[in-house]
């Protein structure tokens, strides 16, 4: 596999990649939500949502594609190189497409014209998608870099937020800060590449062969982003911006922990690919029984704990003016686990097998059931409406790829030992219940239950010898005894 990277080194790269992921938004959407309160966060949501779209239509599926197909050369800097720059060159025309819809949309849609300044900022995330090629350093396993990188660009936009968001007429400020933190990194991407691509034009491109595969994971992009933001756009234009607001913080706690739980799945689509690849069969189905088992062990405790603290997590990282965020984010809660699974099923099974139709047709069906339910239920229930919509999305998406891929897959669901987290979080959800009746305020609370609540789980399941914990234990205190010595 030529200079392999480690897959453990990239799993922890990557994990603390997740958490600047989780520990930003952690420090700044406190302050900010405060400031802005939910109609100023929920006028940023929906311009993000709006645009998702047309960043979506110009990057046309290659992030995806992009790394299952140049990790497959990526052996070869003359492959590689050819391979990156037919994408890149894609990728710049979709864009100046895209931009130009954009502009026209922005002119005509009285909605959109309304908030044209923060449409125009936010709109710079599909120039940065465009240079940035994010899919060749995760192909190439650039861990380390990508991690480094992004976190040197959150610290500047933390810094930023706090020295320039000060009222509440700020929100395009912060629209544009959180530009900066997401994508502007993306810049040192385009001047970094030459490291491990020839820039010199190789000529002889042939587009036609990425098209039919191209236009399958757009497909399925598209599916996936209409779905996923498509609660926040018919919020915006059916309800309030307030309602998109409570929406908004309800969402934000659940893709700061999606992120968690699908750090795995990502680091290992490369890996999973090269193992289809070279028919290394029995490693491929290793590294996917255990990426299922992690998924159970860490969304389950988390997606219970947030159900059941909902109140406090909403106060704390939003404020009092946030009640309404606080039954959509326990409805919400569940798609942790669903959304999880799917990452592994579809991203890191069904992609590498070449079997994307299938991660579509699961997509379209979530899409259509997500646009019914919304249309059906925002109008009557406005932000808790989108959140129902959104888990039964997710549960049919998890129905139509666990359907397709039973007879591969089911091995790995009875290896879960269910019991065993049901015990656990049973016993760590009443211990923490209990702390939760001492009044300490949001934060407090927050912090003992969840030390306690996430103790109690890890301590049965080390004490009941579940193995994946002790494996994962035992990596970590044999790397301290190590450091020690």
């Amino acid at each position: 596999m030529g200079k392999q990277k480690s897959l453990k080194l990239n799993f922890v790269m990557n994990a603390i990649l997740t958490m600047s992921q989780f520990i930003f938004p952690l420090i700044t959407f406190p302050y900010v939500s405060r400031i802005l309160l939910p109609a100023g966060t929920g006028k940023v949501s929906f311009a993000t949502s709006i645009v998702s779209y047309f960043t979506l239509f110009a990057q046309l599926g290659i992030p995806t594609y992009g790394i299952r197909a140049c990790a497959k050369v990526r052996d070869n800097r003359e492959e590689l190189s050819k391979m990156v720059q037919e994408l890149f060159i894609i990728n710049l025309v979709m864009s100046m497409i895209a931009y130009a819809i954009f502009f026209a949309a922005i002119y005509f849609v009285p909605r959109f014209r309304q908030d044209k300044e923060l449409f125009l900022i936010i709109g710079l995330t599909i120039f940065f998608n465009a240079i940035g090629m994010e899919w060749l350093y995760k192909a190439l396993e650039q861990y380390t870099y990508i991690t480094v990188r992004s976190i040197v660009f959150k610290f500047i936009a933390i810094v930023a937020m706090f020295l320039m968001v000060h009222e509440q007429s700020d929100y395009v400020i912060y629209g544009g800060i959180s530009i900066l933190a997401s994508s502007a990194s993306n810049i040192f991407n385009f001047l970094h590449v030459h490291r491990y691509i020839d820039i010199k034009p190789t000529g002889h491109y042939n587009f036609k062969k990425h098209l039919n595969a191209i236009v399958i994971f757009f497909a399925m992009s598209c599916a996936t982003t209409i779905y996923t933001h498509l609660d926040t756009v018919m919020l915006g234009f059916i309800r309030t911006d307030a309602d998109v607001g409570y929406y908004n913080a309800a969402v934000k706690i659940k893709t700061i922990l999606v992120s968690i739980v699908t750090s795995l799945g990502v680091v290992l689509l490369p890996r999973a690919s090269y193992y289809v690849e070279h028919s290394m069969m029995d490693e491929f189905y290793r590294i996917t029984k255990k990426a299922i088992n992690f998924v159970f062990l860490i969304a389950t405790p988390m997606m219970i704990y947030f159900m059941l603290f909902a109140k406090e997590g909403v106060f704390f990282l939003s404020g009092d003016a946030y009640a309404g965020a606080i039954i959509p984010m326990q409805v919400i809660m569940p798609t942790l686990l669903f959304i999880g699974l799917t990452n592994i099923m579809g991203i890191q099974m069904l992609v590498p097998l070449g079997k994307e139709k299938v991660v579509l047709y699961s997509e379209i069906v979530g899409m259509i059931v997500d646009i019914v339910l919304n249309a059906l239920l925002i109008p009557r229930l406005a932000s808790t409406g989108a959140a129902i919509g959104t888990l039964t999305a997710e549960i049919a998406v998890f129905v139509v790829q666990y359907i397709a891929l039973r007879n591969i897959i089911k091995g790995a669901y009875c290896q879960v030992h269910y019991i065993a987290i049901g015990a656990s979080i049973l016993t760590g959800g009443i211990l923490a219940v209990l702390i939760k009746r001492i009044q300490f305020g949001s934060f407090i609370t927050l912090c003992v239950s969840a030390t306690v609540f996430f103790g109690a789980y890890f301590l049965i399941l080390t004490v009941i010898k579940e193995p994946f914990v002790l494996e994962m234990e035992k990596q970590v205190l044999g790397k301290i005894y190590r450091k020690k010595r």
